[in-house]
């Protein structure tokens, strides 16, 4: 029989603009010396700052209940500050900023892969811990509250939703994401996560995974100011049956062997990015109309390789399948020419889309892979339409690629002077292709130097 401990048992009170925090770390950890079981959110609001989840422990929401994250940063420390059960080593504890540009946006991204620094602060921290889930029922809640930290990155960013690190057989399930004020599930050096029936609303990426092997992430709605799926250096991975509507890409990732299968991924964005807001509204946690902002999709499948962590892996064997892209500015992005940072650790190598249909894209698709690696991708029983006023945009920009194969490809809604423009000479096959555009004039190569911006 599965033991249960309801926080209420150890004090917490809803309702109360008072700090729930200790009471409910009390439950998860005599949880957790008993040898685990569920701790039980009941319905109401808990006002609460950091909390450590630990392995066997499952927290588990009931109807309408809610854990609404203090808007003062200073409240996420004490999961790991204080923590006597599992104390963290010191030189994993750290203020420090890991996020300040300097000249050619290098970074100091050695603060990002330590589970105690303030840019890994989450409502729900869990560190080398096992067995552990996050379930909710018919109206539960995991709210961040936009927290405001002048400290944190980009001056405004503050704790994550959930934070994890090394951990194992994890699973999110049932419950609403809202209001992370930074990603709202980050994920490092994890292994066996599963995600099912989890609603993501606001803040900034809905999942962002980093060095993790086996991730299933089904059935989910993403409705993100950020990266609706993200991250990279990620092995065996599975984006089933799910909604990616976001303000910047539905997929920011690298990794090696991953499916994205029965997608829905289309904008205009329903929530803004937050780094388009004034400072007021940063510190405010207001949500602004859209009108007047940037709202737009900026991708569908944006690739991710920077030298925040190392890549174990070499990445591809991505494909895209069954899923309906509308309303993104890009299709694909993938430049590996060196002027993007966020792409240049390893290069993707192959990807492929299958029984797609696209409309009203405003941009190229971008793969300009490495000369040494080169990319193979695939576009099978695919169909495209170039949105009004962008209809003389070539759609593919290529370079330095193994080979292009476009089988059973339309193109609709497009007056541009080819389909295909390359920067080198490489293999472009083609098969039933339909298109506007006469024959022999469907690939051409750039007399130009290459540029990711339309040209």
């Amino acid at each position: 029989m599965i033991k249960t401990f309801s926080i209420t048992d150890f004090g917490a009170v809803p309702g109360i603009d008072l700090l729930q925090t200790e009471k409910i770390q009390e439950a998860i950890d005599e949880c957790f010396l008993q040898g685990g079981g569920e701790v039980i959110i009941p319905e109401g609001v808990f006002i609460t700052g950091s909390i450590r989840l630990r392995s066997n422990v499952t927290l588990h929401l009931l109807k309408n209940a809610c854990l609404k994250g203090s808007r003062n940063p200073e409240d996420y420390y004490s999961s790991y500050i204080n923590d006597k059960i599992e104390p963290l080593p010191e030189e994993w504890i750290t203020d420090g900023l890991w996020n300040r540009f300097g000249p050619g946006w290098t970074r100091d991204y050695r603060f990002m892969r330590l589970p105690g620094s303030r840019w890994n602060h989450g409502l729900i921290k869990a560190i080398n811990a096992e067995n552990i889930a996050i379930i909710g029922e018919e109206g539960s809640i995991i709210d961040g509250s936009d927290c405001f930290d002048e400290k944190g990155e980009e001056d405004y960013r503050g704790p994550h939703l959930i934070n994890m690190f090394y951990c194992k057989n994890v699973s999110f399930c049932g419950y609403t994401a809202k209001d992370s004020a930074n990603w709202a599930h980050a994920i490092y050096y994890s292994e066996n996560i599963t995600m099912k029936n989890v609603t993501v609303l606001a803040g900034h990426d809905g999942i962002h995974a980093t060095v993790c092997r086996n991730i299933i992430i089904e059935d989910s709605e993403f409705y993100t100011g950020d990266d609706c799926v993200a991250g990279f250096a990620n092995l065996n991975v599975l984006v089933k049956n799910c909604v990616l509507n976001s303000a910047c890409s539905a997929l920011r990732f690298g990794g090696t062997n991953a499916l994205i299968e029965g997608c829905h991924m289309y904008g205009p964005c329903r929530y803004l990015f937050r780094g388009c807001l004034t400072p007021e509204e940063k510190r405010s946690g207001i949500k602004p109309e859209l009108s007047g902002h940037r709202n737009n999709m900026l991708s569908a499948f944006t690739y991710y390789s920077d030298f925040s962590v190392e890549v174990p892996y070499t990445p591809g064997n991505i494909i895209i399948k069954d899923c309906r892209i509308d309303y993104a500015d890009r299709f694909l992005h993938f430049n590996f020419s060196g002027n993007e940072p966020w792409q240049r650790n390893r290069p993707l190598t192959s990807v492929i889309f299958e029984n797609i249909t696209a409309t009203d894209i405003s941009m190229p698709l971008t793969a300009y892979g490495d000369s040494d690696n080169k990319i193979d991708i695939v576009f099978k029983n695919v169909s495209i339409s170039m949105r009004e006023g962008f209809s003389d945009v070539p759609l593919f920009h290529m370079g330095n690629f193994k080979k292009l194969t476009l089988e059973n490809f339309t193109v609709e809604n497009t007056t541009a002077p080819c389909l295909v423009r390359t920067w080198t000479d490489d293999t472009v096959e083609l098969t039933n292709v339909k298109s506007p555009i006469k024959e022999e004039d469907l690939v051409k190569k750039a007399e130009v130097e290459f540029s990711a911006r339309p040209i």
